[in-house]
């Protein structure tokens, strides 16, 4: 028989660290109506990029943490943890800029 404590219950909900992944920024987003939770914001549009500098994958939009500029390598999360530079406010994201890659290889 089993032992019905919940500690012997397998957990599926590992937590794992934020996927962080390259990207260079293609230009910025203006937009005079966007939702008040990204009042102050800087959105920038992101071509994802392989370790090589090969583009990879489809362009996203994300919110720039850390200021950010057209032509430079970043590195961006996605998910829930998008919105944890901004802490205590939670802005609608799911992408954001929280580095800017100085030198890679």
């Amino acid at each position: 028989m089993r032992p019905s404590s919940a500690s012997s219950i397998p957990c599926t909900c590992e937590r794992t660290r934020p996927d962080v992944q390259l990207a260079k920024v293609l230009g910025e987003v203006v937009a005079t109506m966007k939702d008040a939770g990204l009042a102050g914001t800087t959105l920038l549009v992101l071509q994802p990029i392989a370790p090589d500098g090969t583009a990879s994958g489809r362009t996203l939009v994300a919110l720039d943490s850390v200021g950010a500029g057209v032509g430079e390598h970043v590195f961006f999360v996605r998910g829930r943890e998008a919105a944890f530079p901004f802490y205590p406010v939670e802005p609608p994201t799911d992408a954001t800029i929280v580095g800017i890659v100085d030198q890679a290889g």
